[in-house]
């Protein structure tokens, strides 16, 4: 939308039961804020209607801008509106300037009145004033759903598997039963001191044998349905780059989904843009004579920078003839601790340069093995 000198701009601040929504008018001094009921989108359409004000034939409606900030929300409002005609920006949160003077007062009203005065300046051409989300369609954020899960389901199995072992640490046992012979398993166990388990502790880990039988099943029928989606849709761009990253030795299945629906299914300029989306971009320190670079900012998709961290480690491990494997070594030798750490986050970086130039051109990292078709 070009910005235009009649332009009507609108924020909403949205919250779990009342939407604040504030407007100001082309060439008003001051705004004015409206309260509906969080979720009543009559009312929220409603309001919008009333801005546009009835005009002669041969004048053209004031247009209306509105924004509103990225949250639990998600996007269902942005499409709502833009399907009403009505532009409408979603605002990177963390990406707006804020007075750094000490404690800062914080109500609605100030927010929505910040939230105007960014889309004012936005729209008059100053992009630097905040980031603005890039909304996904509604296909590409339902592609997101089975790894986002699966992720979830993995950190409950975690979570389960240390609890078990943790109540038979409390009676001196340092392993876990086997889950394909678990009654057997269980009945034979002793405790350190050389009694049988309690009866209402041996129930209890049965229970949460069964709550982690049950998350085990729930992530193999994902693995499934994950497949099933790449074999019925193979031409589909993001399925293609799906299956070429899984031809690399070291990428497994879930890797290569998380890389391609979170990342690489977006457009990117340039490799800069690319690490600063994943916030694997470093932060530079520049003052008179000082001038390097600090730690990443770690602004960016945080699934996707974790999933590439721990893709470093294993690229180390599956491709120890590459030149990332053989640039890491040179760097970092024999040592350990936070050096080794540090390093394998600017490997990252470059991996994840390296794996979407082979999504976007095919080229192969170098010295990288790839299975056979």
């Amino acid at each position: 939308m070009s910005f235009q000198s009649n332009t009507t701009l609108v924020a909403l601040e949205l919250s779990n039961s009342v939407w604040l929504v504030g407007t100001r008018s082309a060439g008003a001094q001051k705004s004015r804020m409206h309260r509906i009921s969080a979720g009543d989108t009559a009312a929220l359409l409603a309001l919008f209607e009333g801005l546009r004000p009835k005009q002669r034939a041969s004048e053209d409606t004031a247009p209306v801008a509105c924004c509103f900030e990225a949250g639990r929300d998600g996007f269902w409002i942005h499409r709502l509106l833009t399907e009403h005609g009505i532009a409408t920006y979603v605002v990177e949160p963390t990406s707006i300037l804020v007075n750094r003077r000490a404690k800062r007062a914080k109500t609605d009203r100030l927010d929505a009145e910040g939230l105007l005065r960014v889309l004012g300046a936005y729209l008059a051409g100053d992009n630097q004033i905040c980031s603005m989300v890039q909304v996904p369609t509604p296909d590409e954020e339902d592609g997101k759903r089975i790894h986002r899960e699966r992720e979830h389901l993995v950190q409950d199995r975690t979570r389960l598997e240390n609890r078990i072992l943790a109540l038979f640490a409390t009676q001196g046992i340092r392993s876990r039963p086997s889950l394909r012979n678990w009654e057997r398993d269980l009945a034979a166990l002793e405790t350190g001191d050389g009694r049988k388990l309690p009866p209402r502790l041996a129930a209890e880990i049965n229970r949460l044998r069964r709550r982690l039988g049950l998350v085990l099943d729930l992530i193999r029928e994902l693995d499934a349905e994950r497949d099933e989606v790449l074999a019925t849709a193979p031409n589909d761009p993001v399925t293609s780059k799906i299956t070429a990253l899984r031809s690399i030795y070291g990428v497994g299945d879930n890797f290569a989904a998380v890389l391609a629906r979170e990342v690489f299914y977006r457009p990117f300029g340039n490799r800069k843009q690319l690490a600063s989306y994943v916030g694997l971009a470093p932060m530079p320190h520049q003052s008179g004579d000082m001038d390097r670079d600090r730690r990443i900012g770690r602004a960016g998709n945080a699934r996707a920078r974790k999933t590439l961290v721990q893709l470093a480690w294993l690229w180390l491990r599956y491709q120890p003839e590459s030149e990332l494997s053989a640039w890491f070594r040179q760097r970092v030798g024999k040592l350990q601790g936070r050096t080794r750490r540090i390093a394998i986050v600017a490997m990252a970086r470059k991996l994840l340069i390296a794996l979407w130039r082979f999504t976007e051109t095919g080229e192969i990292p170098v010295g990288s093995t790839v299975r056979a078709a």
